[in-house]
């Protein structure tokens, strides 16, 4: 089987030679081909090659668009600096005000770094073709809300100004399917939803005001015939149980969370990702332990199951060391 024929198999509950390993590779990649986290995020042909890169150097089923979280919101009309060694920096178009007025319609055909992630996909499927699983990416609705009016103020909106919460991530929904059905079609088989701040806020909150939305992005990316992988970096154990009723097909848990109370959660239907800590665990370590770390979490937690670590793999960890995770299954236990 090829990596896609195997990462398919996983998804669709079929029998497969090897554990899929689907790390998140974003300023790590960059640094690969001698490139910065900056360029990285502000080309698409630095993306692309670094993926190339890594599926081509390691066990990898998965190519990725996902490069930061303010793709959507420099659409909305959010100013973006580019840095270096670190993620882009962004003035949020509404941090003095609730005026949704002031946002711009984004279209990803004429936003420029919506644009720039279609020409990613659409360069990486051709590259690829069914070799690997291509990965497009959308920010969630409560992320990119706190994108669009900073993370504070929003957080104080939730209990001040729940309905104008509500409105805000209604936009967000709103293009965040556009952007996804775009991506799916230039051949992406998969949509990653970050919803990063998630984890700061109540179950009811999140019950309420979240999941329901979240829930619609799912089943508009199912309609087009595309997978989700729900991803929200901290710890979301408190929210584990209404995580389930998201409909994701792939759900990502940071290292905080015990994966075998998830997997009792999530039961047998829903691929859970390895969650590692990417600092301790895997950037920090040797590849001797995370191989033994992999495949100890494999055994305990059980199937469906896909190899990586709790969020990004840092810059700075050892290739070896990011080699290790990949073949930590790729052969069997």
């Amino acid at each position: 089987m090829t990596e896609k024929q195997c990462y398919t198999a996983v998804l669709e509950g079929r029998e497969a030679p090897f554990v899929p390993a689907i790390p998140i590779l974003m300023g790590w990649a960059a640094q690969s081909i001698g490139s910065n986290y900056g360029a990285f995020a502000a080309d698409y042909r630095v993306l692309v090659e670094a993926n190339l890169h890594c599926l081509e150097q390691y066990a990898m089923a998965q190519a990725s668009v996902i490069s930061d979280p303010y793709r959507e919101t420099a659409g909305f009309g959010g100013r973006i600096t580019y840095q270096v060694n670190a993620v882009p920096h962004c003035l949020p178009p509404l941090a003095e005000s609730r005026d949704l007025a002031l946002l711009q319609t984004p279209d990803p055909w004429t936003a420029e770094r919506m644009l720039d992630r279609l020409r990613a996909v659409e360069e990486l499927k051709r590259q690829l073709g069914d070799s690997h699983s291509l990965m497009g990416w959308i920010e969630g609705p409560i992320a990119e809300a706190a994108d669009l009016r900073g993370v504070t103020p929003l957080l104080m909106d939730l209990v001040e100004e729940p309905n104008f919460v509500e409105d805000l991530m209604d936009r967000c929904v709103d293009v965040g399917i556009w952007f996804a059905r775009e991506q799916i079609r230039l051949g992406a088989d998969t949509v990653g939803i970050g919803d990063a701040i998630a984890s700061q806020i109540s179950p009811a909150m999140y019950r309420q005001l979240v999941l329901p939305r979240q829930q619609k992005l799912v089943e508009a990316i199912h309609a087009e015939g595309a997978w989700v992988r729900l991803h929200i970096c901290g710890n979301t154990s408190h929210l584990l149980s209404d995580m389930a009723a998201v409909g994701a097909d792939i759900v990502d848990t940071d290292w905080p969370v015990d994966l075998v109370e998830a997997r009792q959660v999530f039961g047998t239907r829903t691929v859970l990702t390895g969650n590692l800590n990417p600092v301790t665990a895997v950037g920090q370590s040797t590849p001797e332990r995370i191989i033994q770390d992999m495949r100890e979490l494999y055994i305990t937690v059980g199937k469906p199951f896909m190899a990586g670590a709790g969020c990004e793999i840092p810059m700075g960890t050892p290739p070896e060391n990011l080699a290790a995770l990949c073949n930590a299954l790729h052969d069997g236990v």
